[in-house]
């Protein structure tokens, strides 16, 4: 197989196993990343490095439009897993704005798909997080390149946050914690898609191999930390104070903190895949 993939997003937790499962499948890699030096190291959350899995490297700064320009030039697909978690980057810019200059370079270099992976129930949720990711996942439906759209319910790696809390004594639940969600391996999720790179256009949603409540979670987060469960049962209502006074701190906590309470009271269930389940992933990060 000789098709070049441009991989938007390389760094992050599931890009870097997009990288690798692309690699390993005979693609070629073209990775934007704002530094190589950081790639080749290993990711957070066991993600691999991207060390030996680029054909070619591209230095951009996706909140500068003109260092995009011209990544997609003689490349034949595009594979997206851009977005803002953690950073301090603003979701709009980076998951609406960074995406759609990726895609617009695509449209001008006539690329036959663009893969992105968004996530599960975005069209509902009112994060900037949210909006930003369903605005891109609607502009890419109405592209004349083929969209192939991935939601995931969550990550492996987010789940993570549970085991922190759980390490420090204390966790909690919105109302009774009954809230589900099926988190996969970033691995799992990159086979997933690296399975429809080259194939027809499309929608997915999709979650790892086992559903949990968010009270299963907690108390397998404390089992996992060898810890007495302390778990606190809070209302709604707090939900919304904590986005309140978030707002009031910053644009970025508050955007955070609405992304979490959202995820806390919607079942995020997509259609189960992978063979990599969560508990072992705990105890290999605790």
């Amino acid at each position: 197989m000789d098709e070049l993939v441009v991989v938007a997003g390389a760094t992050g937790y599931v890009g870097r196993h997009l990288v690798e499962g692309l690699d390993a499948r005979g693609y070629r890699v073209r990775a934007l990343v704002r530094s190589r030096d950081r790639a080749e190291k290993p990711g957070a959350f066991g993600a691999p490095s991207l060390s030996g899995h680029v054909a070619e490297w591209r230095i951009v700064d996706f909140e500068a439009p003109e260092t995009i320009e011209g990544v997609c030039e003689g490349a034949d697909r595009v594979v997206s897993a851009l977005g803002v978690t953690r950073q301090k980057a603003s979701p709009w810019q980076i998951d609406f704005r960074g995406n759609l200059a990726v895609l617009a370079d695509a449209e001008k270099h006539a690329l036959a798909s663009f893969a992105y992976v968004n996530v599960l129930h975005s069209d509902a949720g009112d994060s900037m997080t949210m909006r930003s990711k369903f605005a891109f996942a609607q502009a890419l439906s109405r592209s004349r390149v083929t969209p192939q759209i991935v939601n995931p319910s969550g990550y492996f790696s987010d789940m993570t946050d549970f085991l922190r809390m759980a390490q420090r004594g204390m966790g909690f639940t919105m109302g009774s914690g009954s809230t589900k969600v099926n988190p996969i391996h970033g691995a799992d999720l990159a086979s997933f898609i690296v399975d429809r790179v080259g194939g027809a256009g499309g929608a997915w949603d999709v979650g790892g191999p086992d559903t949990f409540t968010y009270r299963q979670l907690e108390e397998l987060a404390f089992r996992v930390a060898g810890r007495t469960p302390h778990i606190l049962r809070v209302g709604e209502g707090v939900g919304d104070a904590m986005t309140w006074l978030a707002d009031r701190g910053s644009p970025r906590l508050g955007n955070l903190t609405r992304f979490f309470v959202e995820s806390l009271t919607v079942d995020a269930v997509g259609t189960p895949i992978g063979e990599r389940h969560l508990e072992p992933y705990l105890r290999s990060v605790a």
